[in-house]
């Protein structure tokens, strides 16, 4: 992202691991503010979202067939409408279809989490898709997604306010919606950043006061494990 948000000079791009390499996959005023990313391995996608540009967009790893996915723009105030903007993404494969997150206005309790099939329907755009869905509302402000597949569970963080926003979430993954939904811990300093460990029953928290957190999935008590400036992203590897 650039440093004027509104401006369509976002970039997604990609290094070797030991510092060289760098180059651009996708941008050349695409789109606007890029924001989580979820690769599917698999079929060599990557898929995110575009904060100020209202959109959900995929492209091959190698930045080829870029695709608008799905288009906010046709609705009221536009893409650059703060109900518009779009943030965290990941992929529900057992039920086939893409999740995201709207975060709505800071600490304004308009947040929701949207569903839309991983294909296009026949015939129709990212603008007039007839398959999105609103699968949970009125949330404080989420921000990150990640899926517990095994366990058919979709995490969330939220930079909300209290008392349910700063927190870490998780609701149960159905083929009609989320069920159960709970915020697991609070307290937070703007949490942005996700990554479960299902395994170790943990996840791991990035916030924008510049902390790393683990968290114990099972008693929601949460352990400071890092500070260093301003945290966004966070991944496991």
């Amino acid at each position: 992202m650039g440093l004027d948000f509104n401006a369509d000079d976002g970039s997604i791009e990609a290094i070797d691991l030991n510092g060289e390499n760098r180059h651009v996959l996708a941008g050349k005023r695409a789109f606007t503010t890029p924001k989580q990313l979820y690769l599917d391995a698999s079929r060599e996608l990557l898929y995110w979202c575009d904060r100020e540009g209202g959109a959900v967009w995929r492209s091959k790893t190698d930045g080829s067939e870029l695709t608008r996915l799905v288009d906010r723009s046709s609705a009221e105030g536009g893409k650059s409408a703060i109900l518009n903007q779009c943030v965290g993404i990941a992929l529900d494969h057992a039920n086939q279809r893409i999740l995201w997150t709207q975060k709505g206005p800071a600490k304004g309790g308009q947040g929701r989490i949207f569903s839309a099939g991983l294909e296009m329907p026949v015939g129709e755009t990212a603008a007039n898709r007839s398959d999105i869905k609103v699968l949970l509302k009125d949330l404080p402000e989420p921000i990150d997604l990640e899926i517990d597949a095994e366990n058919a569970l979709l995490y969330w963080t939220d930079r909300g306010a209290a008392p349910y926003g700063n927190s870490l979430n998780r609701a149960r993954l159905t083929p009609d919606g989320l069920l159960d939904s709970q915020v697991i811990c609070v307290g937070f300093a703007e949490a942005i950043g996700l990554a479960v460990d299902a395994g170790a029953n943990a996840a791991f928290v990035a916030d924008l006061g510049g902390q790393i957190w683990r968290v114990d999935l099972e008693t929601g008590n949460k352990e400071l494990i890092f500070k260093l400036g301003h945290i966004t992203g966070i991944a496991l590897y």
